[in-house]
């Protein structure tokens, strides 16, 4: 799934497209042990997915504790340079 589609999805979705994708991984591992090998490219893709919706649910949950900061300058070294002697 495309991040773009997964950042349009409510807090929701979200929960339910994990929880989707987290129960083929089930399915596919289960029928790795039973020797199958047809679905093992998708587990990659569905891993990579769960990845994208915790990321885009924890910056919602960080955005939501506050507000967006101001990208503020680092302040400059107090600290006098050595002289070279």
């Amino acid at each position: 799934m495309e991040l773009e589609k997964i950042r349009n999805l409510s807090d929701d979705e979200l929960k339910s497209e994990q929880t989707k994708a987290a129960e083929q991984i089930f399915r596919i591992r289960f029928q790795k042990s039973l020797g199958n090998t047809e679905g093992l490219k998708k587990l990659r893709t569905l891993k990579l997915d769960i990845a994208r919706i915790k990321t885009v649910a924890r910056e919602r949950e960080l955005g939501a504790a506050k507000p967006a900061a101001v990208a503020a300058a680092p302040a400059k070294s107090t600290r006098k340079k050595a002289k070279k002697d």
